[in-house]
């Protein structure tokens, strides 16, 4: 067997739309394409947003379409929890590690942390942070705390950093001017997206991440933490979006093209072939199991661009 590691990251807080199915599809068949296998690892570092019987409708959904995770979620493995919600201890033992580098400080400003542990989409807008609060003395921070909690930043080096992507190929970032100094942990406790996603890919042997690219700009900054907490850092593949027939991005909460709705209307050999038809696998719609599309795998046949749904498809 490869020793490729693939994994699926979802953030179960509904069911799952034709975006996330393509993420999770592309992610199995390159895992698998090279004889490797897949973890399943579920994002509810807000578990409020993301009840278990969400995660329990998604694990029966990747089963019903032939996508079943070879270790993870509820059935386990060697390297778990793998609910980020079980997984506190263990960023924190990283978290101190930051914080005895000097790296961490506490961010007081008014801009809402709600959202800090979740994953930053493209759609979103990109803020760099100025570092209002990165050079306050004890006892400004004294001071304020009394009045507020504060979140807390990472503060990031003036150094650009590189790396060739699997399928989008190179890409740098300078951290300061691009990225700034950004959440680790959220003023209520939750640790943010960007040092969870990093301790859990490394810690559960996860060799090659398969990703939307509006996540591409977060690559750089994760390869600096994996850098600073002494962590092995995977390989990169970030897939184009899928769109909306009308060019919008799909999303849950607008309900495009749920699960619960395609499963009415077609079979999982459907589904699955006309996914792969739109991501450039296979020439017609045609029914098709993942494991008959996983022989003829190939990210040169995977566009760039983002990719608008044909209309009629589904």
């Amino acid at each position: 067997m490869s020793s490729t590691v693939g994994r699926y990251a979802p953030s179960p807080s509904g069911r799952m739309h034709l975006g996330n199915l393509c993420c999770c599809l592309l992610a199995w068949l390159s895992a698998k394409s090279s004889g490797g296998k897949v973890v399943l690892r579920i994002e509810d570092l807000d578990a409020m947003r993301c009840p278990r019987e969400f995660a329990d409708l998604l694990e029966a959904d990747l089963a019903w379409l032939g996508l079943a995770a070879d270790e993870g979620g509820s059935k386990g493995g060697p390297r778990g929890p793998y609910y980020q919600s079980e997984r506190s201890a263990i960023y924190e033992e990283y978290y101190q590690k930051l914080v005895r580098k000097g790296l961490v400080y506490p961010c007081f400003c008014s801009r809402s942390q709600l959202h800090a542990a979740d994953a930053p989409h493209r759609s979103d807008g990109k803020v760099v942070y100025a570092g209002t609060c990165r050079n306050l003395t004890p006892e400004e921070i004294v001071l304020r705390t009394a009045r507020r909690k504060p979140a807390w930043r990472v503060m990031v080096p003036d150094e650009t950093i590189s790396f060739v992507d699997g399928h989008m190929g190179p890409y740098a970032e300078n951290l300061a001017q691009d990225c700034g100094d950004f959440y680790l942990r959220r003023a209520d406790g939750v640790f943010a997206y960007q040092l969870a996603v990093v301790v859990d890919d490394a810690l559960m042997g996860v060799t090659q991440v398969v990703r939307g690219a509006d996540l591409l700009s977060s690559t750089p900054r994760q390869l600096w933490l994996y850098r600073e907490l002494g962590l092995p850092a995977p390989e990169f593949y970030h897939m184009p979006l899928l769109l909306a027939v009308d060019g919008r991005r799909l999303s849950k909460r607008d309900g495009d093209e749920s699960l619960e709705h395609l499963q009415a209307r077609y079979t999982p050999e459907q589904i699955i072939g006309r996914l792969a038809y739109a991501c450039g696998l296979q020439n017609a719609p045609d029914p098709r199991t993942p494991a008959e599309l996983a022989d003829g795998f190939s990210w040169q046949r995977v566009p760039q661009n983002d990719i608008i749904l044909p209309e009629g498809l589904f």
